[in-house]
């Protein structure tokens, strides 16, 4: 299942990200490549452990703490801190699936990496190309959101970025450890949680249908959901 969720960031913050990153120090991408990511990965990275990925990871994670849909969507326990990645002219990433295991840097901790996400940080009309696309049970799906927006898609996803041939793709990228490990009952409990919403909105909170469906989503929760 994937999912969008839109305006993660303003239009003000992504204004004041891209002064950041426009200026930044770029690497080569393949440095942070394991032994199979080194034969499709062709991309720019920033130094995780420098500025300015410290402080616009850390406004991402800031963010997102407060983001009621990220939440409902992921059920977040852990998340790794974000990365931030730029594709120029005939950069790519060929198709692969994010590893399993991953150490938080300077932690200790390691995160299983339940969802992957997408923060997209250039709009589609600043590059040509570039687009995500990822392997679903329904067949390939792309993505090219407008910058700001968030795509969420489970791990085990084989997935990959297009060549951009004009202009450069900036995203920040991620890992969560979610709540609920199962696929399957953490889209019952998205689309749950929907629909408890949408009743609210419509109905009102105290109305007893609503009442009743949220009494089962939290029912439901405590019994899938395994926090750390």
């Amino acid at each position: 299942m994937l999912i969008t969720i839109p305006n993660v960031l303003s239009p003000g913050e992504i204004q004041q990200f891209r002064q950041h990153l426009d200026s930044a120090d770029w690497h080569n991408g393949i440095n942070t490549a394991g032994a199979i990511a080194r034969n499709v990965k062709n991309n720019q990275q920033l130094d995780d452990s420098q500025e300015p990925a410290i402080s616009l990871g850390n406004h991402i994670l800031k963010t997102l703490s407060r983001h009621p849909a990220f939440i409902s969507a992921a059920l977040p326990d852990r998340i790794y801190p974000p990365k931030f990645n730029r594709y120029s002219k005939n950069e790519t990433y060929g198709a692969h699936i994010d590893g399993s295991l991953m150490q938080i840097p300077e932690t200790g901790i390691t995160l299983r990496t339940d969802l992957s996400a997408t923060l997209f940080l250039a709009d589609p009309d600043e590059y040509e190309g570039g687009e995500l696309t990822i392997e679903t049970k329904y067949g390939p799906q792309t993505i090219k959101l407008p910058a700001g927006d968030l795509v969420l898609y489970p791990s085990t996803s084989l997935h990959s970025v297009a060549p951009v041939s004009q202009g450069a793709r900036i995203a920040s990228f991620f890992w969560i450890q979610s709540m609920v490990r199962d696929i399957q009952q953490r889209e019952m409990l998205f689309d749950l949680d929907s629909s408890v919403q949408a009743l609210s909105a419509e109905l009102g909170a105290a109305h007893p249908e609503v009442v009743s469906l949220s009494g089962l989503y939290h029912n439901l929760l405590r019994q899938w959901a395994s926090p750390s």
